[in-house]
């Protein structure tokens, strides 16, 4: 494709306006061609100074227009299965943020749709992939120079919670980034899942126990655990150690300025998603754009969506009961093999 990819964004809120004006000031090769949003107000506001954008009220619009070439879907997870199966009617890229669908089961039948049109369409926004440091210590791994590697050891913490955010949610749009991880280092599926609930924190709202201990295994025996810890109030912090039979590695730790003055010393930590993993946003959509011009798919796919599905699901049920959960799939299509 030689004229540039033009893509709708379906979703206008905190996610779908940054994706915005990342492909309309930073990303090559794709325009901001329609913004949907059931806020018509927010919508018209989110292609202001976009020449030629147009904003929509209702999804089917973009997906019925020969003017879009592609669309991105930004919208609340339990919105996306309607939106992407129309998508996948229309044989067109796609780009999904996580959660590809709230549940296993839906999950799998978007799974099972792609399949039948026989190509890989839907790329799943686990845009942590992108980030150089999670991508250095995978070529670590799969190089072998530090021998095996044998356990993961994953920090996850977040300033405080939105309103409404409930103990399910710790597992479903928080782990699900380390599921996903833990799959992408080492090549290999989750098999259990196991959630520990010690000393909670006196900051976390009524109904939400928080920090909680996550931990989990891979088919080859890899160890993992995730301390996932929402209400740490100092910033946003998300790390990885990995232990290897000759060595440790250490990705995610404190970068930038480390300044000693005054009789004090220290740095800054993050406070949001966006500050952390911004240059991974812009790699992950700018891969995205570049596969879709040729056809094909520039990172983690719908399989991997349902992959990290089931592991919410185990993860929210060995949350229930304290038990090691299993984590249950089906026979992957040939379509991912």
């Amino acid at each position: 494709m030689s004229s540039p990819l033009r893509v709708a964004v379906i979703g206008a809120g905190r996610m779908g306006a940054d994706h915005i004006q990342r492909l309309h000031h930073r990303i090559s090769g794709a325009v901001v061609a329609a913004v949907v949003d059931i806020d018509e107000v927010r919508a018209n506001a989110a292609i202001a100074g976009i020449e030629g954008a147009v904003a929509l009220t209702d999804a089917q619009l973009a997906l019925d227009s020969a003017d879009i070439d592609a669309i991105l879907i930004a919208t609340p997870g339990f919105l996306h299965q309607d939106i992407l199966f129309k998508a996948l009617e229309r044989d067109i890229p796609i780009l999904c943020e996580k959660p590809l669908t709230p549940d296993a089961e839906s999950s799998w039948a978007v799974v099972q749709a792609e399949a039948k049109l026989g190509r890989k369409r839907i790329q799943v926004g686990f845009m942590r992939r992108y980030d150089a440091e999670y991508a250095q210590l995978r070529e670590l791994i799969a190089g072998g120079d530090l021998g095996e590697l044998l356990m993961l050891h994953h920090q996850h913490r977040n300033p405080d919670t939105p309103a409404g955010f409930t103990n399910e949610m710790l597992i479903n749009d928080s782990v699900v980034h380390e599921f996903d991880a833990i799959r992408f280092f080492t090549g290999e599926e989750i098999t259990s899942v196991q959630v520990r609930l010690g000393k909670a924190t006196k900051n976390a709202p009524e109904g939400q126990h928080d920090p909680q201990h996550v931990l989990l295994e891979t088919e080859s025996g890899v160890l993992a655990d995730v301390e996932i810890y929402v209400n740490a109030l100092f910033g946003y912090e998300v790390a990885t150690q990995a232990s290897f039979e000759t060595g440790i590695v250490s990705i995610g730790n404190d970068s930038g300025p480390y300044v000693r003055t005054s009789g004090k010393w220290g740095g800054n930590v993050t406070p949001g998603f966006e500050e952390r993993f911004g240059a991974a946003y812009d790699t992950e959509i700018q891969a995205w754009v570049d596969a879709a011009a040729v056809g094909e798919l520039g990172g983690p796919s719908a399989w991997d969506g349902y992959a990290t599905a089931a592991c919410c699901e185990a993860g929210v049920e060995a949350q229930r009961t304290g038990d090691k959960v299993a984590v249950k799939l089906n026979e992957k299509p040939a379509l991912y093999s």
